[in-house]
């Protein structure tokens, strides 16, 4: 997955994002801006986890939307 595309495309994908890790706010998500190391400091501070465990909720993200033509 190629996150400087995905940076590209964040404002069609925030709805993924959201939909994936419900605690995260619109403010959460603006910070974010598709860099994939805001999204997993986010993570572990609205979900309370640690770094290899969000970063494992990222991949498997990443795996579940492969297909999606916007995160290519």
């Amino acid at each position: 997955m190629n996150w400087d595309v995905i940076e590209g495309n964040w404002k069609q994908l925030k709805g993924n994002v959201k939909e994936q890790w419900g605690k995260l706010t619109d403010d959460h998500l603006d910070t974010i801006a598709g860099k994939r190391d805001q999204l997993s400091g986010k993570l572990q501070e609205a979900y309370g986890v640690s770094k290899d465990e969000a970063e494992k909720q990222i991949k498997a993200f990443e795996e579940r939307n492969r297909n999606d033509k916007r995160f290519l």
